[in-house]
């Protein structure tokens, strides 16, 4: 298994639309249970109808040889197809494989342009992966500002790591790096003030 989780996808696939509701929710449901024919079943003919969702249902499949033969060029197609639509979970995940070079050239600048795509629509795995790439020391993308940036958004949204890696980050800066930082967190939490709302309950 590469990169799929069924938590994920429960918690992201629910924009769907009335009219394909029903026939979606059976097939997350089947997902789910990993009854992966029905969840084919049920979501190719979504997928093929331009349903974001179950495109990146679909893309999950064959990423990850659930009920089909794992193809990398499928699941490419599908999240590539979820993605057009600004799908923040299939932007994710596409970004893992530019990372890996699975199906595609590795390509990390591809990769961070979507896993930052992601991570602006509230995915915390995405926040987390670009802000690890924004903290390698060595290398030429290093920008330790944007690095606790992301951590600390990943923190607001509750992820586990996040403030570990975000200490981590903040030993190796000057207060007024912190300072930045802190002033992008502001910005980004004032324009996304409602996708936070459900973790300050």
């Amino acid at each position: 298994m590469r990169i799929a989780h069924a938590f994920v996808v429960a918690v992201t696939l629910l924009c769907v639309t009335a009219v394909w509701g029903d026939d979606f929710q059976q097939g997350l449901d089947a997902y789910n249970s990993a009854d992966y024919e029905t969840a084919l079943a049920k979501w190719q003919s979504l997928a093929d109808s331009g349903d974001a969702n179950s495109q990146f249902g679909l893309g999950q499949m064959y990423g990850n040889g659930f009920g089909v033969m794992m193809d990398d060029d499928q699941a490419l197609k599908y999240y590539g197809l979820a993605v057009q639509q600004g799908h923040g979970q299939a932007q994710c995940n596409l970004a893992v494989m530019y990372q890996n070079g699975w199906g595609v050239t590795q390509n990390d600048t591809e990769a961070a342009k979507l896993f930052t795509l992601a991570a602006e629509q509230g995915v915390t795995e995405a926040q987390i992966a670009i802000g690890r790439m924004l903290a390698l020391d060595y290398s030429e993308a290093y920008d330790p500002v944007r690095a606790y940036k992301w951590f600390s958004i990943a923190m607001l949204m509750e992820n586990i790591d996040a403030g570990v890696k975000r200490d981590t980050i903040a030993e190796k800066m000057t207060t007024e790096q912190i300072a930045e930082g802190d002033a992008l967190v502001k910005t980004w939490s004032d324009g996304h003030s409602s996708l936070l709302a459900k973790f300050q309950d």
